[in-house]
């Protein structure tokens, strides 16, 4: 086999890998929003209701980067997927932060109490132990593709742990110093990274590559 029929078959692999991986990601996703949301509701949490709809977010992201990996190996159909795929991700998240700079802030004003339950709390764990080996997975492909939306799409990844660490910590400080703004504080933490992943994948870029 010649060397470009051995870069075609591990171009093509490493696409194929990408697909298992947004199926996963597809999976896990649908089922953390739905415990996270059903937590948030129970609990009347914010920043668990963020952190479902993130969830959901990543799914829609997941959908769109199945779809760019399934048109990797034409290479005029891969760049249309690999913009389209940016900006989708980029349109979610600035939806997110401007639910979270919405809701948290009125949680604020009206004095809302947050019940802390264990429901949220082993979601926010799980994601937090998870999530990084998943992201892990997804730069790899990302670099080997050269793909920018397959390493933003690592990097919401990572950013799924990172908002679950902070809901995490919110909810704990609730649960044990019963201070009743953690949670909507925890929220509004998030918002920053929203917005700028969500700007920089709407011009097609990045937030990191290597």
């Amino acid at each position: 086999m010649g060397t470009a029929a051995l870069r075609y078959a591990g171009r093509a692999a490493m696409a194929r890998r990408g697909r298992q991986l947004e199926i996963f990601t597809i999976l896990w996703g649908v089922l953390e929003a739905s415990i996270a949301l059903t937590a948030a509701v129970r609990g009347g949490s914010i920043s668990l209701a963020g952190f479902g709809f993130d969830s959901l977010i990543e799914v829609v992201s997941a959908l769109a980067l199945f779809w760019r990996m399934s048109h990797e190996m034409n290479e005029h159909r891969r760049h249309h997927a690999e913009h389209t795929s940016l900006r989708v991700a980029g349109g979610c998240l600035l939806a997110l932060a401007l639910y979270i700079l919405l809701e948290a802030p009125y949680a604020l004003w009206r004095g809302h109490h947050a019940e802390t339950g264990w429901l949220g709390i082993a979601v926010t764990t799980a994601a937090l132990l998870f999530m990084p080996v998943l992201a892990k997975a997804k730069r790899r492909v990302g670099r080997a593709l050269g793909s920018s939306a397959m390493m933003m799409d690592a990097w919401q990844t990572d950013f799924c742990m990172y908002q679950a660490a902070i809901v995490l910590f919110g909810l704990l400080v609730h649960l044990v110093f019963r201070i009743t703004w953690a949670d909507s504080v925890a929220a509004l933490l998030l918002v920053p990274f929203l917005l700028r992943a969500g700007v920089l994948s709407l011009r097609g870029q990045s937030v990191c590559v290597h």
